[in-house]
């Protein structure tokens, strides 16, 4: 006589019986609810994704059309500023190295204000605006300025001081100092002191005449070192004979966007 087997019916993973038509039918319909409910959920995200995507395209070409407005505006009025300054000293004797230094700064400040539209008023490169500033004393055929430091962002309330700083700079060294010798050179060279988070830029000429002590302190000094304390750093100016040095010191927290804006 045969023996029945009453294992048969069992599930061959779970060792239980195998469960009922019904059950199975009722787990199916579950889970094609939850699958139902997923898809809904990953549509919503999705939609709500596209409508943050459009509102912040929207305020981005909103903020590009105000910051460019603002700038055109900024430019016209140092333009307006710059004839007033133009036709008010023109009939003034002995006022033509002060007409062209005002149109000088002026032109500086254009230039910085064009760099911050390109960063779109967040920051820039310090290589950038040292390159920037230089620019136009420079010799392509034969370049007068060496520059070299780290890679190092410079928050947007800095970048116009150190634009009008080098602006000085290069104006001076241009009428009196290295740059105005046929083999001038400027070496212009930075690095951040880690364990005291400074930043240390300077500023060294060579191969121009023999430099002079200056007997007073001239209007581009003063606002070289006003533009230096308004950063909270130390300005070191050195009449070497053999080259004017400009040294500054002056905490990273100071230049930084992080910290500065």
């Amino acid at each position: 006589m045969l023996e029945i087997d009453h294992h048969q019916d069992r599930h061959p993973f779970s060792g239980s019986a195998a469960p009922p038509q019904d059950f199975l039918e009722a787990e199916n319909v579950s889970l094609r609810l939850l699958l139902a409910q997923a898809e809904i959920n990953a549509q919503g995200l999705l939609d709500q994704a596209g409508i943050d995507a459009r509102e912040r395209a929207a305020a981005d070409k909103l903020q590009k059309l105000i910051l460019e407005e603002l700038h055109h505006r900024i430019k016209n009025t140092l333009a307006t500023v710059s004839a007033i300054a133009s036709q008010s000293l023109r009939n003034v004797a002995g006022a033509e190295h002060a007409q062209h230094a005002i149109e000088g700064r002026l032109l500086a400040l254009g230039r910085a204000h064009d760099l911050l539209l390109q960063a779109r008023w967040s920051s820039a490169d310090l290589e950038k605006i040292v390159r920037g500033a230089t620019e136009a004393f420079d010799d392509l055929d034969a370049p007068k300025f060496s520059i070299l430091g780290p890679p190092i962002r410079i928050a947007s309330g800095a970048v116009i001081a150190i634009a009008m700083t080098l602006n000085e700079l290069c104006t001076n060294t241009t009428k009196f100092g290295a740059l105005s010798a046929p083999n001038g050179r400027v070496d212009i060279a930075w690095a951040v002191d880690e364990p005291s988070q400074r930043l240390r830029l300077t500023w060294t000429e060579s191969n121009g005449p023999t430099v002079q002590p200056p007997t007073r302190q001239s209007f581009g000094t003063r606002l070289i070192e006003t533009l230096g304390r308004q950063l909270k750093g130390d300005v070191r100016l050195t009449y070497a004979p053999t080259g004017f040095v400009y040294a500054f010191d002056v905490p990273l927290a100071s230049l930084t966007p992080s910290a500065a804006e």
